[in-house]
């Protein structure tokens, strides 16, 4: 493909021929070969920049980057304003612009993406259509699984998988937006057929900073939908139409407590799931808890502004079963055991509130959670109150350390509860220990959360990812054969 063409719509400042032919496309000089445009972008730890030479002799032919080093190997130079954005155009533009040619969905939000997009994925497939999948836990051709490392693949990866759906002949695509992809725009370049909002809570302000540009990043998401989108916001959260503020996508509404498109009442709810009365029909779910319902209803409202009959989403939403390690039930020696992601302030509530709604007065709560480290401190003493004080006992352990000290991140955690609380909480770095010490505490009939983790089958402790399921843990210490 010629470079003029990769170009194409990019702002930019040329330097040299734009007729010269391109085999590849890369931001890693490490995987720079002959014919390659390497993009240099500037990052937290490494500049692309510094790395201009290196790819030049490698290979490439071309450089799209923020500004020409001094004394720059020969080659032709694309000069813009942010590389970034720049490599999400290219990247749509050489990969023949995927996302036209298959719906995308996609979803933000601080809790909720994960669940909304595996069961919209498994909706469609259960209607018998071919469909992607790109979410936290797996990304998916139809049932093919694809490991994933990220909650929203590099630009490059996203327009190849996007691409790779459409050649499987999938319609549809199922899409998790993070606020750092928006940011770091890494979804530059695509074309969303609708865009989902789910909620926004305490999350992820060691990258942000502050909530302001935490709301204004994904905001960023409905921003940048185009007229024929449609833009479906949660309006009981009061960020909803905030979202929408400047959109020109078509806006639908949902909500549990207020007049919206897709209006949701839970009728009966119990461990084993909940009835909902969406639009005045009555559908039976397995999901359970409020958090819940708001995931049901935008999975709805999503399938029906995809074109499925409101009457045949409402049959399979009925089917669905819970994404991995979303109030994931483990029972055993007459104890309940749920397992939930759950790791910021709101979804632990969530989670606790719904557990106090649905047990029994004689029934205790024991709670199992951490923090993982690397990430944003200011929510560990607020995850720990909210824990104290939705439960009976608690027990404070490591989720994913990475490379922070696990007894400093207990301390940050335990900051946030009183001398009173204190005495209440017991205290284990070991996160299988911790596990166990729970189910030795729990009597017959109590109720075991373990929170931090769910679907994630490791534990990273320095670098290094260790297998460790949450879920395999229970089951050995309930007895359970798996």
């Amino acid at each position: 493909m010629k470079l003029k063409e990769i170009i194409q719509g990019i702002a930019a400042e040329v330097r040299g021929d734009v007729e010269v032919e391109v085999k590849d496309l890369q931001f890693d000089s490490r995987s720079v070969s002959q014919g390659t445009l390497f993009v240099a972008q500037p990052g937290t730890k490494v500049d692309g920049h510094d790395y201009i030479a290196k790819a030049v002799e490698a290979g490439a032919v071309a450089i799209i980057c923020q500004q020409v080093p001094a004394g720059a190997p020969a080659a032709t130079y694309i000069v813009v304003d942010d590389s970034s954005r720049a490599l999400g155009l290219a990247a749509a533009n050489f990969y023949g612009h995927p996302s036209r040619r298959i719906r995308l969905v996609g979803i933000t939000g601080t809790n909720g993406k994960t669940t909304t997009v595996t069961l919209l994925h498994r909706m469609f497939r259960s209607l018998g259509r071919h469909v992607g999948l790109i979410s936290t836990i797996v990304n998916k051709i139809d049932d093919e699984e694809i490991p994933t490392g990220h909650t929203t693949p590099d630009a490059l990866e996203l327009n190849r998988l996007i691409g790779r759906m459409v050649e499987a002949g999938c319609e549809y695509c199922f899409m998790e937006v993070s606020s750092h992809a928006v940011v770091q725009q890494r979804i530059a370049g695509l074309e969303f057929a609708g865009g989902i909002f789910s909620n926004i809570t305490h999350d992820h302000l060691d990258f942000h900073k502050t909530m302001q540009a935490y709301i204004a990043a994904k905001k960023g998401f409905f921003d940048a939908l185009s007229v024929s989108a449609w833009a479906l916001v949660n309006v009981d959260d009061k960020n909803g139409r905030v979202m929408v503020q400047n959109t020109r996508a078509q806006v639908k509404t949902y909500a549990l407590r207020q007049t919206a498109d897709f209006h949701g009442k839970i009728v009966e709810e119990g461990f084993e799931g909940m009835q909902l009365r969406i639009n005045g029909q009555e559908v039976w779910s397995r999901l359970v808890g409020r958090f819940n319902a708001y995931n049901l209803l935008a999975i709805y409202g999503a399938a029906v502004l995809c074109g499925v009959p409101a009457g045949e989403a409402l049959r399979v939403l009925s089917l669905l079963t819970p994404a991995p390690g979303r109030f994931q039930y483990v029972s055993g020696k007459g104890i309940t055991a749920i397992v939930d992601y759950a790791h910021t302030p709101d979804a632990l509530q969530n989670v606790l509130e719904t557990i106090h709604d649905l047990r029994r007065d004689t029934q205790q709560i024991i709670t199992v959670v951490g923090c993982g480290g690397d990430r944003d401190r200011t929510k560990r003493p607020e995850m720990a109150r909210i824990a104290m004080l939705g439960s009976d006992k608690l027990v404070l352990t490591s989720d994913n350390p990475r490379t922070e000290q696990p007894e400093a991140i207990l301390n940050d955690m335990e900051a946030g509860l009183t001398a009173e609380q204190l005495s209440h909480v017991v205290r284990i770095t070991d996160r299988r220990q911790a596990i166990r010490t729970a189910c030795l505490m729990a009597r017959e009939g109590d109720i075991i959360l373990v929170a931090g983790k769910g679907h994630e089958k490791y534990q990273e402790v320095n670098g290094v990812r260790s297998h460790f399921d949450d879920v395999e843990e229970l089951e050995t210490e309930l007895g359970i054969k798996s």
